[in-house]
């Protein structure tokens, strides 16, 4: 399946407060249910075993939306006595103020409204840098560019979850938006999404234009996505 170039979500462009935090929150619930949010986790958690205890673990999420996946980061923290310190990094305005909002009772986490391109940390200031449904919405050059900077920021390992592109994930992203109440925009936007993801050889060949060469990816057909892990 060919990808959906220059395709756009209605996520790429301007939509009115209301829509945009229904359908951000379709997406939190999505990756609740089937994994997304578990996949991510699981990563931090392998890289929090390995960093001392005594040491506040750093993350950055980049394209974080709504910092759902934040607050997974917080809450699993908290349960086990961890430091940590979580930035969300999205460059919409709407968005970084919903996430804002949503994460004020989390002071271990920060909002930064910032593009993916060019990230305001400085160079290792991060354990982890995650990237969740974010690469897809940039083209290539845009994707390797952020890859690169992400890279930069990044001391431990980073970490890009997004969605399969495949038929079986269009067609179980398709069912997902179709079964359960979802928003019109969440309808339209899932099924373009995995049209618009990555194939696993495409993003071993965005990691190694990014001069990334080490990155490891995982399949996960019947969640509909792919991980790709670099250290």
């Amino acid at each position: 399946m060919r990808r959906a170039v220059g395709a756009r979500e209605y996520l790429d462009g301007r939509v009115p407060p209301a829509d945009l935090a229904a359908t951000l929150a379709d997406l939190d619930r999505l990756n609740a249910w089937f994994g997304g949010h578990a996949l991510s986790l699981a990563r931090v958690r392998r890289v929090a075993v390995t960093t001392p205890g005594a040491r506040t673990l750093r993350v950055v999420d980049v394209g974080g939306g709504d910092g759902a996946f934040a607050r997974c980061v917080a809450r699993w923290a908290r349960r086990h006595r961890r430091r940590v310190r979580v930035v969300v990094v999205d460059a919409d305005e709407t968005t970084a103020r919903l996430a804002a909002a949503a994460c004020a009772p989390y002071p271990e986490i920060t909002v930064v409204r910032a593009d993916a391109r060019a990230l305001p940390m400085a160079t290792g200031a991060a354990d982890v840098v995650h990237a969740g449904l974010t690469l897809h919405h940039l083209e290539p050059d845009g994707a390797v560019v952020a890859l690169r900077d992400m890279r930069r920021v990044c001391r431990g390992r980073l970490v890009v979850n997004d969605l399969a592109r495949s038929r079986l994930a269009l067609g179980l992203v398709w069912l997902a938006t179709r079964v359960l109440p979802m928003h019109w925009m969440s309808r339209h936007d899932g099924p373009l999404s995995v049209r618009r993801a990555y194939a696993p050889a495409e993003l071993g060949d965005l990691f190694g234009a990014a001069g990334v060469t080490r990155a490891t990816v995982t399949r996960y057909p019947w969640l509909a996505r792919v991980v790709v892990e670099a250290a």
